[in-house]
């Protein structure tokens, strides 16, 4: 069986992962202007975000009728994290240390339940679903 987004997206998230635990690590200090790893993880997890509801889950959606309601959870979940995401910015704007931990702690929750629901449900479906355009999307995560 292929498991070309599995793997793909799986790495992706691994590497939003690594983003937020730097973003994390840099709020340990008071210099705010390292905490620009929180730009970086809220472009890397927009546009995780925008391939999968762009492109993966309608393709899903389109042959495989049962991923629709976890499709739409999942989504569900995407519109949670965005706001918070955003919030990380205002924080650091404000310097406020405290909101951005805890905005950082609710997000790593969140993300954590996420990513074990696509990486075990999801992308499994998709690979099996979708084998004739896998690797042309797994092709699409890893072009970053």
């Amino acid at each position: 069986m292929i498991t070309a987004i599995t793997d793909t997206f799986t790495d992706d998230h691994h590497r939003c992962d690594r983003l937020l635990a730097a973003a994390e690590a840099s709020a340990g200090g008071s210099d705010w202007s390292a905490i620009g790893a929180a730009a970086a993880l809220a472009t890397a997890m927009e546009r995780h975000f925008t391939l999968e509801e762009d492109i993966v889950f309608p393709a899903l959606a389109q042959v495989f009728f049962v991923a629709e309601n976890p499709i739409e959870i999942m989504c569900s979940e995407h519109a949670q994290m965005r706001p918070l995401v955003a919030d990380l910015g205002e924080a650091v704007g404000a310097r406020d240390k405290s909101a951005f931990l805890g905005i950082l702690e609710t997000l790593h929750f969140l993300v954590q339940q996420h990513n074990y629901n696509e990486e075990g449900i999801i992308y499994p479906m998709a690979d099996g679903a979708l084998p004739e355009r896998a690797v042309e999307m797994a092709a699409m995560i890893s072009d970053v």
